[in-house]
């Protein structure tokens, strides 16, 4: 699990874990990677390893989006290329947080909204 990707393995109790809801959508362990990636293990047993930069471009949180009308307020080519996931942290039983390396920490990533930027490619098709 996580093992083959970023700049090796993470360490017992970095990841975060979860124990509810539809396996698509639930994570068994969510590890921040040196190298910038932000990799899931769902408890389907797919692997997702996402780009930090599309990722934090993916923000949907009041200071990234419009709350009113939806539109996106942040400008992708303002975010740093090298931006990674510092820290990432349960958010009640639905979702997580990430501290970014550019400062942003305000953005909620629901677990199905993360299931959902998967970039594999068969993630959308198979949730569809």
């Amino acid at each position: 699990m996580l093992l083959r990707r970023g700049l090796g393995r993470s360490r017992a109790g970095e990841g975060l874990r979860s124990g509810i809801g539809d396996d698509r959508f639930r994570p068994l362990n969510i590890t921040p990677f040196p190298n910038g990636e932000l990799g899931v293990v769902w408890a389907d047993g797919h692997e997702s390893y996402y780009d930090g930069h599309a990722l934090r471009c993916a923000c949907a949180c009041a200071l990234c989006v419009d709350e009113g009308t939806g539109r996106k307020l942040l400008r992708d080519d303002l975010v740093p290329q090298d931006v990674r996931p510092l820290h990432v942290r349960p958010v009640g039983r639905y979702g997580v947080g990430v501290r970014w390396s550019d400062g942003h920490d305000t953005g909620i990533y629901p677990f199905d909204r993360l299931r959902d930027l998967c970039p594999c490619g068969s993630c959308g098709l198979r949730l569809a």
